[in-house]
């Protein structure tokens, strides 16, 4: 190793000498944090056609022709933020320093193996995603910032109160696993306005990992796993605010900033939305956009210590007023049956803590976090009050099982206490309260070994006993193999559970007037899966890079509850599935960066999902067969400009009908389209002006059934059918074009 080193410095010397005899004038790119050499980095100069690619040690020579012109070049890689700059003196050696961006091929991860590694090592494949991203298209919340990653769907599933899940691959919300930091801090009660209160400002990336994660994250991690990881505040920076409005009336004000005292470091960060105008497009007299009145508040202290273990701890609070309903509505109508509103009014709080533990010889670390979410809600003149509160500890620990091995163990234990004036909470003889409590201990395994340079296998296991359900077990397996840097598969195959709490999870069973029936005692949902990944890279030389990355999955359910809508127009049925329920599809993903700064990242998923009942094939609700996004960024570096084109696209899909509806049965093609345009300023200021749903696209249909008589008094009345007042039939929003202006400030 030492003479390979000594080899390296020896090149470098002699290239270095080589050039300056030539007259030529050498540039090195290298990552701004680590100080490595970038290799395939491109420079194109402006004006001057063709480019320059980085060699293996990160550096390019400028021909003698070019060091007496006044040139501007652009240096870009894949994973780093672009340079722009003028020729330095040609005497010297120029040294560019670029800085990661939200698609670092080396980014750390955590979410696969619980573990930092990197997203290239990783034997499961792993998407990560920075702010910087969703500042393609300015959103107000992570729930609608994610509309533009492959495979992962914001579902809206009530036009009264807009609440809403977040599908992977197809599968419903709460099969979905919303962590922060690792921990399952958005979860039960918070999962329908959870993802809406995280501020853009706490957020350091979010990493998606797709098929069940259960083997490490325990249940709910059916479908997959979605990890908010926060800023670090030693790392944040120090000033960094973030306003927007729109022409509709949409305010959004995301700010944080930091300070140190001593050895410790505070991140206080601030997001307030606020909406309040009763728009009414299609004219069924009930709000297009539910109003929301909102403020989080977040802060994050990090200390420092001698022996460099980590430690830190952070707190959030969530306060929210949201409403939707008939025009008229006003607070004074809240819980009757005159005029027809959805008023809910929610608060949160949550802490969360990591320590390392002093040890000698391995890497101990201690998780925890406590979660209280209070609810005080009415759908109509339905009353719902709901209190959840969910401690959560974790304990992990390297394994020493040698070399080759990369083991580790784990204990946690959750508790959750939940309570609510709904029947789920009732004594069987449904006079008196009887809250939930249940606890959920478990220990895992995972133990990952690289059996030669090209291949890697993850062996994992996990069991956990649930005080509800008892002993439910958990294994997983993934093996990755590497032709060459350029050429990766992944195979990934493993079981996950579910235990279901249906008015925590399904809000639609409140509203409306559908009476909500649970047919029997619920049993855990259990899944089988398996996923195909291949991740190869390009670098031809007059297109810089593409990248491609392709998935095939395949899960199979048991024990499905699913919502029962059609046997009784009166009744919505909850029941586990006396049959299978299958999703299978297949993923792409392209990466484009030209030379020329074009960039477009696009995706597309395709898949079949159904159940199996009584031997007949349903296919499942809300579900499309063919969902695409795209982001394209094209930048003006000489005027700082940056232009993004962004959206998302939707075949049709199944939605909730009765008998002789006059609604159609499936959603027509729909698609989403949003521009901006944004000019940076040499002071880290920048202003962005777009337009979002460019073409104006929303559900023409009675989205609302019977709209008019919300409280059923007129169900005898003209009524044939026996319809009754129904919001749960949703596909897209309801909303037109709408212009945005913004500004962003960050000081380092």
């Amino acid at each position: 190793m030492k003479k390979l080193f000594f080899c390296l410095f020896l090149q470098t010397i002699a290239w270095q000498a080589f050039t300056q005899m030539q007259g030529q004038h050498l540039v090195k790119v290298l990552d701004a944090i680590t100080r490595e050499p970038i290799i395939a980095a491109t420079a194109v100069i402006e004006n001057i056609p063709g480019g320059y690619v980085t060699d293996t040690l990160g550096q390019f020579i400028l021909p003698e022709k070019l060091l007496n012109q006044h040139l501007v070049f652009t240096i870009r890689s894949l994973g780093y933020n672009s340079w722009t700059g003028e020729i330095g003196d040609p005497a010297n050696e120029q040294i560019v320093l670029l800085e990661p961006s939200e698609n670092a091929l080396e980014t750390v991860v955590v979410s696969a193996t619980m573990k930092e590694v990197s997203k290239d090592i990783s034997p499961i494949p792993v998407e990560v995603y920075t702010p910087r991203y969703f500042q393609k298209n300015a959103t107000p919340s992570i729930f609608e910032a994610l509309s533009i990653v492959n495979g992962v769907r914001p579902q809206l599933n009530c036009n009264v109160c807009n609440t809403g899940y977040i599908q992977i691959n197809g599968l419903d919300g709460p099969y979905t696993m919303i962590t922060i930091d690792g921990m399952p801090i958005v979860s039960g009660l918070s999962t329908v306005y959870g993802l809406s209160g995280i501020p853009n400002s706490m957020v350091e990336r979010i990493e998606v990992v797709k098929g069940p994660a259960s083997t490490l994250y325990g249940s709910e991690a059916v479908g997959g796993v979605i990890n908010v990881i926060t800023k670090d505040a030693r790392t944040a920076p120090r000033i960094a605010v973030d306003i927007f409005g729109t022409n509709i009336g949409e305010y959004n004000l995301d700010g944080a900033v930091t300070a140190k005292a001593k050895n410790t470091h505070i991140l206080l960060g601030v997001n307030y939305f606020n909406f309040n105008q009763r728009l009414d497009i299609n004219g069924d007299n009930f709000t297009d956009i539910t109003l929301q009145d909102r403020i989080s508040v977040f802060s994050k202290v990090n200390f420092e210590r001698k022996d460099n273990r980590i430690a830190s701890l952070a707190a959030r609070y969530v306060q929210e007023n949201r409403w939707g309903g008939e025009l008229q509505w006003e607070p004074r109508w809240r819980g009757t049956d005159s005029i027809y509103g959805e008023s809910i009014y929610t608060k949160r709080f949550e802490v969360l803590g990591k320590y390392q533990l002093p040890s000698k010889n391995r890497r101990i670390m201690l998780d925890v976090s406590w979660n209280l979410h209070d609810q005080d809600s009415y759908y109509g003149n339905t009353l719902y009050l709901g209190r959840q509160q969910v401690a959560f500890g974790q304990m992990t620990t390297d394994l020493p099982l040698g070399k080759h091995h990369n083991a580790l163990l784990g204990a946690a234990l959750r508790f959750t206490a939940y309570d609510d004036s709904t029947p789920a909470t009732s004594t069987p003889d449904g006079l008196g309260n009887l809250p939930s409590q249940v606890w959920l201990p478990g220990i895992f395994i995972q133990d990952e070994i690289q059996i030669s340079t090209r291949n890697r296998l993850l062996l994992g296991l996990r069991y956990d006993y649930n005080t509800a359900h008892g002993s439910i077990l958990t294994p997983r397996l993934s093996w990755k193999w590497s032709k060459d840097a350029q050429n990766i598969f992944r195979f990934t195959a493993g079981t996950g559970y579910r235990v279901a709490n249906i008015f925590t999870e399904d809000h639609a069973s409140l509203t409306g007037a559908r009476e909500v029936v649970i047919a029997n005692n619920l049993l855990p949902e259990r899944s089988w899966n398996a996923n195909l990944n291949y991740v190869t890279k390009f670098y031809p030389r007059k297109a810089g890079f593409i990248g491609l990355d392709a998935s095939l999955f395949y899960t199979y359910f048991t024990n499905q509850i699913v919502p029962d809508y059609d046997t009784d127009p009166n009744q919505i049925i909850f029941d586990n599935l006396d049959g299978h329920a299958v999703s299978s599809g297949v993923s792409l993903n392209l990466d484009f960066n030209f030379l020329n700064g074009l960039k477009i990242i696009a995706g597309a998923t395709a898949m079949d999902i159904y159940r199996v009942e009584n031997g007949i094939q349903l296919s499942q609700l809300f579900a499309p067969a063919f969902a695409g996004t795209w982001t394209v960024t094209y930048p003006l570096a000489k005027w700082g400009l940056s232009f993004d084109y962004t959206g998302n696209l939707n075949s049709p899909m199944h939605l909730p009908v009765l008998p002789n509806d006059p609604r159609p049965e499936q959603s027509p093609w729909f698609a989403i389209h949003n521009v901006q345009v944004t000019k940076s300023f040499k002071s880290g200021m920048e202003l962005y002006v777009g337009v979002k749903n460019l073409f104006g696209f929303y559900p023409r249909e009675d989205v609302i059934l019977r709209a008019f008589d919300p409280f059923d008094k007129r169900i005898n009345v003209d009524n044939p059918n026996g319809f009754t007042f129904d919001p749960t039939y949703n596909y897209a929003p309801m909303q037109r074009q709408r212009a945005l202006l913004g500004l962003r400030w960050r000081v380092k």
